[in-house]
């Protein structure tokens, strides 16, 4: 299971034909951080500047980021990258958050913020910054709201190809798995906290409301 891209990672050849002794599951997709930073903005339709967490090390940072730039130049959105590759540079990024005022956050999908939720999330919530993150795991302990792949799906996915292995198939014969779910999750008691109303339109298509 991984949130990197298996093919530019140069873990396998293709999705289709992986080869080798390598399959899996990924959740990583090409056009979910625009899609993330368009339900952004539709939270906060007012924003004049909206930041944007990467981590530089990161082989998926650039399309992410070229992806996210391409999408606000279509809008007219201003955007402001910062970078945080280390446990240390996620505070430096709040840091100089709090010089921006960004009217909002996207925090992108990456193994070292999936490791740090609680970090995040406590420092949105010190720095009243209305934010949006990859995964329901951000939203349960207190992020604001997450749009990501279903990671029971992932789980169970990962597992029937555990099985499948163990009887005897090949990984390099089993392709490797994109997600097929994806959730809206919103944490109405920190959107409470922060003075937010949420539109009722991202209520609506909301996928768990969490009171």
């Amino acid at each position: 299971m991984g949130g990197t891209d298996p093919v530019r990672s140069g873990l396998v050849p293709s999705l289709n034909r992986p080869g080798g002794n390598v399959t899996g599951v990924t959740s990583f997709m090409f056009d979910l951080e625009p899609k993330r930073l368009g339900l952004l903005r539709e939270l906060r339709p007012n924003a004049t500047t909206i930041a944007v967490l990467v981590n530089p090390n990161s082989l998926n940072a650039e399309i992410q980021v070229n992806d996210i730039q391409t999408a606000a130049r279509s809008v007219g959105q201003q955007i402001d990258i910062l970078n945080a590759g280390t446990i240390r540079d996620i505070d430096v990024a709040f840091a100089r958050l709090a010089q921006m005022h960004a009217d909002a956050l996207l925090v992108v999908g990456d193994p070292i913020f999936f490791n740090r939720a609680s970090q995040l999330v406590v420092l949105a919530t010190r720095h009243a910054i209305p934010t949006l993150y990859s995964r329901r795991e951000f939203v349960a302990v207190g992020g604001l709201m997450s749009y990501g792949a279903n990671s029971d799906e992932t789980y169970h996915t990962a597992g029937v190809y555990a099985g499948r292995i163990l009887k005897g198939e090949k990984p390099g014969d089993l392709p490797i798995q994109l997600p097929t779910k994806f959730e809206l999750v919103i944490n109405l008691s920190t959107a409470n906290a922060l003075g937010l109303e949420i539109p009722p339109t991202l209520l609506a298509r909301a996928d768990e409301v969490i009171e």
